[in-house]
């Protein structure tokens, strides 16, 4: 230090060898929380990422076997072309019975039966109305008690190919013994268009992947599910329809 200088230390004073001085300094345990941190932040991002690349892959890649058949179909509600779908499946023999899960209170089996075209002999001898599910957890409480009550061990499984994976997972996980077969209902083949530069596209997916991360961590932690029924106290039964 030379004299009539300063007494506080410059970078030029500090003694060979001599370490930074600080919290923000090269070696401090502030910025070595932060770099830490970054990394984390971008291995999150890149797990993430791939797993987006995933199940982009897997839903784009469902297809519908062919001469497929099981003790029973059950459909997801969520548009009539899913129903129709799976009417067409009961109709050729794929299934026993059919269940439909989560439709509205307010629809009766005569307007999803004219909705459908499917005859009134076919309603009443095989398909049943499940109005109790909320959502696709409800829809795994409600088809699994109707496997229950029926004694099936494999299940088709009808719903759009986006909602395939993580309604196999909710119903795999609430039923682990019975054999559920993806039936997806493809609107448009994925594999042709260039669905990623398409916003609600890329929305509904995107959506859907975050849902199956949040299930897959939520089941991973061990945090209980609700029941995603209407009547939660007191379950309604599965109402056979009648047209």
């Amino acid at each position: 230090m030379k004299f009539g200088k300063s007494n506080r230390w410059t970078p030029e004073d500090r003694p060979p060898g001599r370490p930074d001085i600080g919290l923000l300094s090269r070696q401090s345990a502030l910025r070595r929380l932060a770099r830490r941190l970054i990394m984390l932040v971008f291995i999150c991002a890149a797990i993430l990422g791939g797993g987006f690349l995933w199940f982009a892959d897997s839903v784009t890649s469902l297809r519908a076997p062919d001469g497929v058949k099981a003790d029973a179909i059950v459909v997801l509600t969520g548009g009539y072309l899913r129903i129709e779908q799976a009417v067409g499946l009961l109709r050729d023999g794929a299934g026993q019975r059919l269940l439909i899960s989560g439709a509205h209170p307010s629809t009766t089996p005569t307007q999803i039966r004219k909705a459908t075209q499917a005859s009134a002999d076919l309603f009443k001898c095989c398909v049943d109305i499940g109005y109790d599910a909320i959502d696709t957890i409800g829809n795994a409480n409600e088809i699994t008690r109707w496997i229950h009550d029926h004694n099936y061990r494999s299940v088709l499984v009808v719903t759009n190919n986006y909602h395939m994976l993580r309604s196999l997972h909710e119903l795999r996980r609430a039923d682990p013994a019975t054999e559920f077969i993806p039936y997806p209902v493809i609107n448009a083949d994925l594999t042709r268009r260039a669905w990623f530069a398409e916003p609600d596209t890329l929305r509904t997916m995107l959506s859907e992947y975050v849902k199956v991360v949040l299930a897959s961590f939520r089941d991973w932690l061990g945090v209980a599910r609700w029941t995603g029924l209407r009547t939660e106290e007191d379950p309604a039964k599965t109402q056979n329809s009648s047209p």
